[in-house]
């Protein structure tokens, strides 16, 4: 099994996809070992020397920051943090997810600006390595002081508190800790902060929700395809002569993708009876490449994200400074999770309306893209679904960024509200995953109709797909065909160089 070695190079988006679908093992580099260890004694020594109030070190925290803490009591000052913040509630995190929040927090604390035990964090690369994944609950952070409530849950384990989740059972991390032999973490002084604060949540939902979009955004230039030669629709709008006077890259990508997936197509080759098609298909260039923009933009910010110190105070050793700032303020991730639920809406969106115009009897196909109409129903109530469910993105789209709301008795007076964008995004992303599964199911049906054959690529594509969702010769179960055709979509492979 490959090893992942945190601490000597940047972590990027595609590294994280290979290292959690290859189930990649992580270590720390020795530079990585030396940074962590020699903070800790630097803020050890510091403590021994003085006697100064620093926050969140030998303070309270929060509101209660003017609280100063004796130093007999520092390690229970981080326990009781630990404990007192485990406030999270609502719907569990999915387990892909917490994995991914094991990894960027690792990766945070590997600078060694943290001040956490070099234990510590080789506690927390075992828990991924053995795939011992914490119960986190996604209500309960505010994306400001940190991702505070879902850290606080992700850290648990550490004490021997709080459930895992191992070989897809929850179990109470006190046996766990039992069967490997493992005793509880003594936090030190600033430990628990340095857990807790920090963007994790936020930016663990983030990363997946990036990894989910580009494979989306490449689905929806394929599905449109399909859609376009089951419509009948002309090609001439996917020249590229007429994207490079207006070159925007994702444009340009997506007018390229679909040339690609009809090169060699016989449906194109036939004579059009209409010279202009509606713009679900004519402008799906400047539709799903403004998506691709909005992906390009927001993964570059969460590439800054994953390589950075996001907890506080900040140790910094040499220039003999421990600093209070905000580095945990999700601000950058709220607004740039909002913008990605919009770019990924609107795929939703605009395969919502090709769906609605293949099963509208146009171009030669039989409305509802079924025989006998009136007697079966057909497509048409998959229509319904894709609608809702595109209307329902739009109402998650409402940006959590413009909102806040003062906690802490007015010390935390402005929020992100991140965690909110990043639980709204995931459920933005799944959705247009499932819209754009219903168009599949359409464009595949509707093509049947057609004398001629496609494209290689789409044929190939086609018969993939029938031997997963066959034919609608008559009215059947739809529901099963249209999660079948999600799992179509989540088993595609398709590579990164394509996306």
């Amino acid at each position: 099994m490959s090893i992942y070695k945190l601490g000597e190079q940047m972590l990027s988006i595609s590294v994280i996809a290979e290292i959690i679908d290859e189930e990649r093992q992580l270590t720390l580099g020795e530079k990585a070992k030396k940074k962590i260890q020699d903070c800790r004694d630097y803020l050890d020594k510091k403590m021994e020397q003085s006697d100064a109030p620093i926050y969140g070190i030998n303070t309270g925290f929060g509101s209660l920051c003017n609280h100063k803490i004796s130093n007999e009591y520092l390690g229970k000052l981080q326990k009781n943090l630990l404990l007192s913040h485990s406030c999270g509630t609502g719907d569990k995190v999915p387990v892909d997810v917490v994995k991914i929040m094991l990894l960027l927090k690792v990766q945070s604390l590997s600078y060694g600006h943290s001040g956490v035990q070099l234990k510590t964090v080789l506690r927390l690369i075992e828990m991924f390595n053995k795939n011992i994944l914490p119960v986190v609950f996604q209500q309960g952070s505010l994306g400001a002081s940190g991702d505070l409530a879902p850290l606080a849950h992700l850290a648990l384990p550490l004490l021997g508190e709080g459930k895992v989740v191992v070989k897809g059972k929850e179990v109470e991390s006190k046996s766990i800790m039992k069967e490997n032999d493992w005793g509880v973490i003594t936090l030190q002084s600033k430990e628990g902060l340095a857990l807790l604060n920090g963007t994790q949540f936020m930016g663990a939902y983030g990363v997946w929700s990036l990894l989910k979009s580009q494979k989306l955004s490449y689905m929806a230039d394929m599905i449109g395809a399909i859609s376009l030669e089951a419509f009948d629709a002309r090609n001439e709008c996917f020249d590229e002569l007429i994207h490079l006077v207006r070159p925007h890259k994702g444009q340009l990508k997506t007018a390229e993708n679909i040339r690609a997936f009809l090169a060699g197509s016989e449906i194109q080759e036939g004579e059009k009876e209409h010279v202009q098609d509606p713009y679900s298909f004519r402008c799906m260039p400047q539709v799903h490449g403004a998506s691709k923009g909005v992906i390009s933009h927001v993964k570059d910010v969460f590439t800054t994200e994953i390589n950075s110190v996001t907890d506080n105070p900040t140790v910094f050793i040499n220039e003999d400074k421990v600093i209070s700032g905000g580095n945990f303020h999700g601000q950058p991730l709220a607004m740039a999770m909002d913008y990605l639920a919009i770019g990924m809406s609107e795929l939703g969106s605009i395969s919502e309306r090709r769906t609605y115009q293949l099963i509208s009897g146009l171009r030669g196909l039989p409305v509802f893209l079924v025989a006998d109409p009136g007697l079966n129903s057909g497509m048409m109530i998959p229509q319904y679904t894709a609608a809702s469910i595109a209307s329902q993105n739009k109402q998650l789209c409402t940006p959590a960024s413009i909102d806040s709301i003062v906690s802490s008795n007015g010390q935390e007076d402005h929020v992100s509200m991140g965690a909110n964008a990043a639980t709204k995004l995931f459920r933005v992303i799944e959705n247009t995953e499932r819209i754009l599964a219903i168009e599949l199911l359409n464009a595949t049906q509707g093509i049947t109709f057609r004398n001629a054959k496609s494209s290689k690529f789409i044929e190939g594509i086609l018969d993939a797909y029938r031997a997963e969702v066959p034919f609608l010769a008559e009215d059947r179960l739809l529901h099963k065909d249209i999660e079948n055709s999600i799992l179509f979509l989540q088993n595609l492979a398709i590579d990164e160089e394509l996306m």
